[in-house]
Formats: C-alpha cells, sequence, structure tokens
C-alpha cells in the first residue's frame, strides 16, 4: 500500500490531529516505513506453527488474600476535609 498525503490527511482526521505540512511529510515516510516491515513479516514461513494463545501454560494464578494494615485510621484520614474520630464524612447523596 502506498501512502500518499491524502493518507495521511484521512488519518490526521480521524484521529483529530492537526498536522504541519512538514509533519505531513514525515508521517509519509515513517508510515511507509512501517507498511515495509509488516509487508516483510508476510514472508516469513509459519507453517506447522501453533498461533499464539496464551504466553504461558499457567491459568488463573492468583495470590492468597492476606489481611494487613498498611494505613491507621489517623493516616487514613489525616487530609480528610470533613471527618469526625473515626470516619470520613461525606455530603449525603440520596434522598429518602
Amino acid at each position: 500500500m502506498k501512502i500518499d498525503k491524502e493518507t495521511v490527511e484521512k488519518i490526521a482526521h480521524l484521529g483529530r490531529l492537526s498536522l504541519t505540512e512538514e509533519e505531513k511529510e514525515k508521517s509519509i515516510v515513517e508510515l511507509s516505513e512501517i507498511l515495509s516491515f509488516m509487508e516483510k513479516l508476510n514472508e516469513v514461513d509459519v507453517t506447522g506453527v501453533a498461533p499464539l494463545i496464551h504466553l504461558n501454560d499457567e491459568v488463573n494464578v492468583l495470590r492468597e488474600d492476606v489481611e494487613k494494615q498498611e494505613l491507621t485510621r489517623e493516616e487514613a484520614l489525616k487530609n480528610a476535609p470533613l471527618k469526625n474520630e473515626a470516619y470520613f464524612k461525606v455530603s449525603k447523596v440520596i434522598n429518602k
């Protein structure tokens, strides 16, 4: 695929980008190089190579939940704009 100024302008429009003429010329070169590299990948013989679905054989490896005290109550409430001795105070959101 050949990248021209019109293609770059269309891509820039889709990305809501404002490019100068110099940036458009630079983009033509860079996008052409990217497409050339991708075409080289199409030349690789992948016969007999299974598609990669997962990077490793492990599935759902989770750590155990461990309760620990990271912050003291005083540290957590230190910068609260509204608080009492043990809780954050927030504005009422739901009216009954």
